[in-house]
């Protein structure tokens, strides 16, 4: 554990300098970087030896929390999860020292500090024993990702997202408080190590406690429709925090949940379904916003509410194995789910990047208003084309392995027994056919609004490619996109022994013998099809070489002026669409007509607000302040009446533990 606490020095003494350096930005910028960099390289050592088949690594030390103890642990499934965080978390700290160093007029300093604790917190909440410590680490994370989100605090909209996530994330945590003591109180102990060892005794209580995971771990991954911070948050978070955020801190609640289904005891077939559920719910609901959206970066973050989505329907495929006896459905549910954990921390984090190089080079983030990027900035272009083939689960790139795993559960879910398992595979196969068209579809507006045409205002200022510091962390990212889509079996080998460490019976070989064959011809095929790419690469250029290149107009349907207005804008693509889910979506839309015979404007906009947010949030959140308004005369201003209110509370609390 000495490279770990090596690593963890690191972003502590990081942290410390950024905050000591706030009047230089740009070295806190740089040291902010190195520190983070260098802290995930060190930790990389014993993960990767765990992941390689290492001996579990632990340390304790006792006494050292009240009612708890200081107590860490990395076996293969903490691994599998802090390989994404190291290398997504380094990955955007390079990027983030040139994004920043525009940001004169913000507090660089607490940016650097704050993105540091971040990194060490998720790391404390991955590796912890010992729910105390759990806990601990989990409220540094919201509290230090609030901070980030409101990095640019002298914006309302800013603030208004900040306070959201702020109340929602605490939300999820007061769940996550119920669950904690709960277990405590039915085992006797807060060691967490142990409640896979002791269990829990009552089928009830085992189910109310997995309620409450759900909904407190589920508010921090994004399930719907516990979503709604994500696409408040994102917007307003610099982009190398939107990165970090969607590509690796919404999974530390996907693996609080895993972590605690394993110490349920035996699953029931209900908990299969509801997470195949609320898999559903989340996929098609994140994707069917997110093709709704005019911001980049709201896409992306309903985008990440479809991704959450379907990880969860392979946990809820694992489980249906499990509780039905069918070890083969367990395997795939629980490989396509863990395997899109890292794909998708891959390249949502890739696309987040290639969004904040957009925004840093023409100030805007609205897809209406852009176009034509893809000659002046053509690394950016194709590192995010690759980035949205991932997404959408193209070969031979990573998210089509993770995909096909989680398509292969379904088919076996159809083929099993009881009639339950079924109709959840039935279910499910519809379903990511249905959110494997709308996300490509999402992602062809996304590219060709941005990067094709010619821009469809006038921007701010002129659109530029990225410095260095910015283009490397996405091609890196890109590169390992191409890698496990070319290359299945880097990751296949490692699930293995992620399966083997749950506490969940699952079938002796796992992942590997059922893919067993598939990975050479998933290989070859990639190859192939990369092979084929670049020698049509290779033959246009040599047609062109010999060529003349001009420039022409197309032809424009009489029309005697053509102008970059006349283009299809990213709303005008998917409108057929959006009008056919139009009873889900419920659009808005605003429309000026052209009067006259020789009209000189016609507009039009729509807006898609969030159901959930609109319908369910924000009537329940106004009542509430309300009513809790005619409260306000016990805030009298005094401090001797509050510390008598603190007086009466201990009191009551007291009475209470006597009685």
């Amino acid at each position: 554990m000495s490279w770990l606490f090596a690593g963890l020095g690191c972003w502590v003494l990081g942290g410390l300098f950024s905050v000591g350096l706030s009047r230089r930005p740009r070295w806190v910028c740089w040291v902010s970087s190195v520190s983070v960099v260098t802290g995930a390289v060190l930790a990389a050592i014993p993960v990767v030896g765990v992941l390689m088949g290492g001996p579990v690594l632990q340390w304790r030390h006792g006494g050292s929390l009240p009612m708890g103890e200081l107590a860490l642990r990395l076996d293969a499934l903490a691994a599998w999860f802090m390989v994404p965080l190291l290398l997504v978390s380094a990955m955007a700290a390079v990027y983030g020292a040139e994004y920043l160093k525009s940001s004169d007029r913000y507090c660089v300093g607490g940016a650097g500090f704050f993105f540091s604790l971040l990194v060490a917190s998720m790391v404390g909440v991955i590796l912890a024993a010992d729910a105390v410590l759990f806990l601990i680490a989990w409220e540094i994370m919201s509290v230090s990702s609030f901070f980030l989100v409101t990095f640019e605090d002298d914006r309302e909209s800013v603030c208004d997202a900040g306070w959201i996530y702020l109340v929602a994330t605490h939300l999820g945590t007061g769940f996550l408080l119920a669950f904690f003591v709960l277990m405590g109180r039915e085992t006797g102990t807060l060691d967490m190590q142990r409640w896979a060892e002791l269990g829990v005794g009552d089928p009830r209580m085992a189910g109310v406690l997995f309620l409450l995971a759900v909904v407190g771990f589920g508010t921090k991954a994004g399930f719907m429709p516990f979503h709604i911070w994500l696409p408040e948050a994102h917007p307003a978070a610099p982009s190398h925090v939107s990165a970090l955020m969607s590509g690796v801190m919404i999974k530390t609640g996907i693996y609080g949940l895993v972590r605690m289904m394993g110490v349920l005891g035996e699953p029931a077939l209900w908990w299969g379904w509801t997470l195949v559920g609320v898999g559903l719910l989340s996929g098609v609901g994140g994707v069917l916003f997110a093709l709704a959206q005019h911001d980049l970066k709201r896409l992306l973050a309903y985008s990440s509410v479809e991704n959450v989505g379907l990880i969860t329907m392979g946990l809820g495929f694992g489980l249906l194995g499990i509780a039905s006896g069918n070890p083969v459905l367990g395997v795939l549910g629980f490989s396509g789910a863990l395997a899109h954990v890292a794909n998708h921390a891959l390249f949502k984090g890739l696309l987040f990047l290639g969004a904040g190089s957009v925004v840093h080079a023409t100030g805007t983030r609205f897809l209406d208003e852009l176009g034509g990027l893809g000659k002046r900035m053509p690394w950016t272009a194709a590192v995010f084309v690759i980035g949205a083939a991932s997404i959408c689960g193209l070969p031979p790139l990573n998210g089509f392995l993770s995909e096909l795993l989680l398509l292969l559960g379904a088919f076996r879910a159809v083929m099993a027994e009881p009639i339950g398992v079924v109709a959840a595979g039935i279910l499910a196969v519809g379903s990511l056919a249905l959110i494997s068209g709308l996300s490509a579809a999402t992602f062809t507006k996304a590219f060709g609004g941005i990067f094709l045409g010619e821009p469809r205002q006038p921007l701010p200022h002129p659109a530029h490619e990225s410095a260095g510091a910015m283009r490397w962390p996405m091609g890196l990212l890109a590169a390992g996109c191409m890698a496990i889509g070319g290359m299945p079996f880097l990751m296949l080998a490692p699930l293995d022994r992620v399966l083997g460490s749950l506490s969940a019976p699952i079938e002796q070989g796992g992942i590997s013998m059922v893919f067993e064959g598939w990975g050479q011809w998933l290989t070859l095929s990639a190859l192939l099809l990369w092979g084929l790419a670049g020698l049509l690469a290779v033959a246009r250029r040599g047609l062109l070489a010999s060529k003349p290149v001009t420039e022409a107009l197309t032809w424009d349907c009489g029309y005697a002026r053509p102008t970059a207005r006349m283009q299809y804008t990213a709303s005008s693509f998917v409108q057929p669409l959006t009008d056919l889910f139009h009873p889900l979506l419920r659009a808005r839309a605003q429309l000026e007509r052209p009067e006259g015979l020789f009209p000189r404007r016609a507009a039009v906009a729509t807006e898609t607000p969030d159901l959930a947010h609109a319908e369910l949030y924000k009537p329940v959140g106004e009542r509430l302040v309300a009513h809790l308004g005619r409260l306000r005369w016990m805030q009298q201003g005094k401090v001797q009446v509050y510390v008598l209110y603190v007086a009466l509370t201990m009191l009551i609390l007291l009475l209470w533990k006597l009685h």
